[in-house]
């Protein structure tokens, strides 16, 4: 590799020229693109100067004063990291050797600094080359104020004070147009009057008390509310929303903690039904316990198995080696795994991929009829009673620990039957015996009581049972399954899926053979379609049927990690759920309607059925929702949005008319942004803030639960921001999302922030505050009595500590501060041996215990998931339905979609390749735009004959919500989705694949102006195509895309195109 492609600069094409214009980016900053240049140089030199002997002696990069671990965010995975500095500079970046994530198995936790430094462990091609997102040459550093109309990409340098105080008080554009201040909408600030409104309005909301009652009451603070005849609505402040992208935990709490607890709006969402909610949604509901009373919660959203293990595993829409969660640490224990124990394995996905590749047998099902082949092979398995019956008789917790088992089943519970479809799960005093809180199975006929958390009296039940009983026709939920597998032929489902029935059979059959050392992964693949929470529970339902649950080589939980907010008795620091002085809290229905039953609403009271637009009672942060929510003032109209790193407009499918609606001050009268570059959605903000870059930030992402080691990642700076630093509450801190929000609460008066705001003598100025006191509950650890506390770093390990940070200004780096703010000597100590290690991780040899998992799943898996069944669809009024179906692509009204398949022959559908993702990798010129430069509309060998098509023609993809297969960007300019042809053997025929990493019209990838100059945008940002404007905009709503209303995902892979010459 030569200097000019290890230099994390732009290439040939655009030059430094086009930066030095302006010192708002990086590319323009000469003495960081110098600095980071020179340390390149010297990488270089050094790389050909040296003998290997030297190497070890000499080399810098494996010195353990110029190492600082951290943890990477070029894709969700999050791995950890280790950043090798230069002369300051990040001119490295390898896998943390102390994380089960990155070595398997991972150096002991005890392992010294200087012995860990000489061991590099992997990384996946996208975390290495965070190098080249870090100083991505277009990365903003300075606060940027529209000087046009929103999308222009007109932008003049501002002051981060006027920024704030404009934002707070309100601002006046150059186009003569005015956005409100926070201050306008900051409308209940008092605590106890936010309480007692929260109260009455449930209190009218659930028809305990009267609307007149209400306003009678609270007469002199109706103008606080959004709408006084619907108090249910809350206050005024839930008209300023957070909407984020990739926000991990610990920026999550600390963002939650703001506009929360301290602004007083309910309306903070994050990403996830853009991503694969429906698969979190569909494991939650399936393992929600019983609390009582009719209540049921704590269920766990992610279930992996332990590929180190398993015998067998079949991935549904995902894999190993590109995306999931994710290659770096799942793709060496798959290795392991097929090297080591002849792993079979199978891949159920419509494109051959590099999983696929390697696995036994390769299931190219039609996008979003997963359902059909899981229900299929849940037939055969039936049928030929090759499921564990032992574990599925099971009804409560005593009969589970009788047999071994950690967990068990509503597989017994006898559920009532009306009108010939399952309702409710049958109560005892229904079935005519006590009136106790609990359910019924049948014994050989005889009907008997279960407490499904019982301890002490073991209950069994039949597996089927059918019958009446006052009257109540009942059948058990395993029937009512059952029946589901059997409401088609194999011949059907095979003709649904387009599976042939002796794969399913010869699958099915491999995969009960295995004891409990199989199991079933899911990811995004097969939910986000309108159908795919249910899709999710046809799949998972395969391990509930070989009863895989908590077993070596089974399906697992996961290690999880030790709590970093405080929240186990004897932390030291309740950062989370207490240490907010004069919290305000919220209340009312969010705007995208989630985790609310429109029944319980006073719009419904008013309106009935339909809805204007879909509740989303079971699920939370319906990304896709939020603005074409507010484009239509349902539930309300909002004020101000704040948008972090997220680009609704770009990654939403359909997103024509969530551009539009950003760009419209009429609709959002104040679009606030924070970002590392001008991006497809942030390019529409008022003002635009700068953010600190992965390994310039703090954090504490959790873990995929592939991991089986217990794991506590922990983000912290590796290098000095390259963004400008301001002054907050007296202390200098770089601008970042933390910066904004307590430079806002110091210029609003938020309450929990500046000198005592975590309580008398602990001050909120920084984000350090913040973080440290994190990483204090994390070395402490999760027992009262301190047992699980990390060593005290030595005088050594210290001096490392120290040195490993000389590179680091005070604002970044103060060690007395840092001291102070953990407080006790002891526990400082502590916090450095942690920091030294980047997190705390369990050791390898801790996780198993013999045949089970030493983290288990312990606890109730739902068959009937009667939580689900109980509520109702909010424009059809009918009851969601309570098991594991089929069901075809649907409208937000209920409604089958009607495809005209002549005109529209493709199904469309995404997926990832390893070196790339939609944001953060656009400026990757080591990986992205180095190994691919552009995507490619995939498609089957025999299509492309058949269409006389060849490699490399341009094409447009069309759809029938998107006929003219265009970009309709505000700014007046039409994009079309257009790329090159790629004929391949390994995709179904019939359909359409684009990966989803091009197609950009910002991040670079465009001009923009800044202070009347120019900054040249790079023309290799542009290539390819984004497919996501083609994709269904749902026919009822028409702003938005199809949605699975149950568990909120969008709609990705429901969409039938057409291809047409370019």
């Amino acid at each position: 590799m030569d200097e000019i492609k290890q230099t994390p600069e732009p290439q040939p094409g655009v030059t430094r020229r086009d930066f030095l214009k302006t010192s708002a980016v990086v590319g323009g900053t000469l003495t960081i693109t110098s600095a980071v240049a020179n340390a390149f140089r010297q990488v270089a030199g050094l790389e050909r100067g040296m003998s290997g002997a030297q190497a070890a002696s000499e080399y810098p990069l494996n010195k353990v004063e110029n190492i600082i671990y951290s943890v990477c965010l070029q894709c969700h995975t999050s791995c950890t990291i280790k950043g090798k500095v230069l002369d300051g500079v990040l001119v490295k970046i390898d896998g943390n050797p102390y994380s089960p994530m990155n070595m398997l198995p991972h150096l002991s936790y005890d392992t010294p600094p200087e012995e860990a430094a000489q061991v590099d462990a992997r990384l996946c091609p996208k975390g290495q080359a965070g190098v080249n997102s870090l100083y991505d040459p277009y990365r903003i550093t300075r606060v940027l104020k529209r000087a046009g109309k929103r999308g222009e990409n007109r932008w003049e340098v501002i002051s981060f004070d006027q920024a704030i105080n404009e934002i707070v008080n309100g601002g006046t554009f150059a186009d003569g147009t005015r956005t409100p201040g926070l201050k306008e909408i900051w409308a209940v600030q008092d605590p106890d009057l936010m309480a007692e409104l929260k109260a009455d309005a449930m209190a009218v909301a659930g028809g305990e008390m009267s609307l007149e009652d209400f306003k009678a009451k609270h007469a002199d603070h109706l103008d606080l509310l959004i709408d006084p005849d619907h108090p249910d609505l809350g206050p005024r402040n839930n008209q300023f929303v957070f909407q984020a992208g990739r926000i991990e935990h610990g920026r999550k709490e600390f963002a939650k903690r703001w506009l929360k607890d301290a602004f007083g709006s309910v309306n903070w969402y994050e990403h996830t039904t853009i991503c694969e909610q429906s698969h979190h949604i569909a494991f939650q509901q399936m393992t929600n316990q019983y609390r009582g009373e009719g209540s049921w919660g704590g269920g766990k959203t992610h279930l992996k198995p332990d590929f180190a293990n398993a015998e067998m595993v079949i991935f549904f829409g995902t894999g190993a080696f590109e995306a999931n969660f994710g290659p770096t640490p799942m793709s060496e224990l798959v290795t392991w795994s097929l090297t080591y124990r002849n792993m079979k394995m199978v891949v159920v996905d419509p494109r051959l991929s590099k999983t696929a590749a390697k696995a036994k047998w390769w299931l190219p099902v039609k996008p979003g009829e997963d359902a059909a082949l899981a229900l299929a092979m849940g037939r055969w398995i039936v049928e030929n009673e090759r499921y564990d019956a032992t574990f599925l008789t099971n009804a409560n917790k005593a009969a589970a620990v009788a047999d071994g088992e950690p967990s068990w089943t509503n597989a017994t519970w006898l559920v009532k039957i009306e009108d010939g479809k399952p309702t409710r799960l049958l109560r005892p005093a229904e079935a005519g015996l006590e009136d106790v809180d609990g359910f019924v199975v049948s014994q050989e006929g005889t009907l008997a009581v279960v407490d499904p958390n019982d301890e002490e009296t073991p209950v069994e039940g039949d597996l089927f049972a059918e019958g009446t009983v006052n009257g109540i026709h009942y059948k058990t939920a395993f029937q009512l399954y059952a029946e589901e597998t059997m409401a088609h032929s194999m011949e059907e489902w095979s003709d649904i899926c387009g599976i042939p029935v002796r794969k399913i059979e010869e699958v099915a059959r491999e995969f009960t053979s295995h004891g409990k050392r199989a199991g079933v992964d899911l990811y995004r693949g097969p939910v986000q379609h309108t159908n795919g929470y249910y899709n999710g529970l046809a799949i998972i339902m395969l391990n509930v049927l070989i009863g895989n649950i908590g077993w070596t080589g089974g399906v697992s939980k996961g290690g999880g990690h030790w709590h970093e907010d405080g929240s186990k008795s004897g932390q030291p620091f309740n950062i989370v759920k207490g240490m907010h002085p004069g919290k305000l809290g919220s209340f009312g229905v969010p705007l995208t309607r989630e985790k609310w039953h429109y029944e319980k609403s006073t719009l419904f009271q008013k309106d009935g059925y339909p809805a204007r637009r879909p509740w989303f009672p079971y699920t939370g942060n319906v990304y896709q929702e939020i603005i074409p929510s507010a484009q239509d003032g349902y539930p309300y109209p909002i004020k101000a949005l704040f948008l972090h790193k997220g680009t609704p407009g770009y990654a939403s499918p359909a997103g024509n008319p969530t551009l539009a609606a950003i760009a419209d001050p009429e609709v959002i009268p104040l679009v606030i942004a924070d970002d590392v570059v001008i991006g497809e959605t942030s390019m529409y903000a008022d003002y635009l803030f700068p953010d600190t870059a992965i390994w310039e930030r703090w954090g504490t992402p959790h873990t995929t639960p592939a991991m089986q080691p217990k794991v506590s990642k922990f983000r912290q700076p590796i290098i000095d921001p390259l963004v400008e630093k301001v002054t907050v509450f007296g202390q200098e801190q770089p601008i970042c999302m933390e910066a904004i929000m307590l430079a806002i609460a110091e210029k609003m008066g938020l309450p929990g922030y500046g000198p005592n705001g975590f309580g008398d003598g602990m001050d909120f100025r920084s984000r350090q505050d913040y973080f440290l006191r994190m990483a204090a509950n994390l070395a402490f650890g999760d027992k009262e009595d301190g047992s699980e506390a990390v060593p005290e770093a030595d005088e050594e390990e210290i001096r490392i500590f120290r040195e490993a940070r000389r590179h680091l200004p005070p604002a970044i780096f103060d060690e007395e501060r840092w001291k102070a703010i953990v407080g006790d000597e002891s526990l400082w100590r502590r916090v450095v041996y942690l920091l030294n290690r980047g997190g705390r991780f369990e050791d390898f040899g801790d996780v198993y215990r013999g045949e089970k998992l030493a983290h288990q799943f312990k606890g109730l898996f739902n068959i009937f998931v009667d939580n689900v069944a109980a509520g109702y669809h909010s424009l059809t009024g009918e009851h969601f339905y309570g098991l594991p179906t089929y069901e075809p692509v649907k409208d937000a009204a209920g409604n089958v979609l009607e495809q005209d398949r002549d005109a529209y022959p493709f199904r469309l559908f995404t997926f990832k390749h390893i070196y790339g993702g939609q944001s953060r990798t656009p400026g990757n010129y080591w990986a992205q735009l180095g190994v691919a430069r552009e995507n490619f509309v995939l498609l089957n060998q025999a299509d492309a004959d058949r269409l006389g098509l060849k490699e490399n023609d341009l094409v447009k993809l069309v759809s029938p919500t998107n006929p003219d297969g265009l970009w309709l960007l505000p700014n007046g300019e039409a994009r079309p989705v257009v790329g090159k042809i790629k004929p391949i053997q390994g995709i179904r025929p019939g359909t359409v694949a684009v990966s989803w990493h091009f197609g950009h019209w910002a991040y670079g990838a465009s001009d923009v102006v800044i202070d009347g100059q120019v900054v040249r945008g790079d023309p290799r940002r542009a290539t390819g195509l984004c497919p996501n404007a083609v994709m269904y905009e749902d026919p009822v709503l028409k702003n938005v895309s199809l949605t699975d209303p149950i568990g909120g995902s969008s709609s990705f892979f429901d969409t039938r195109v057409n291809i047409v010459r370019a």
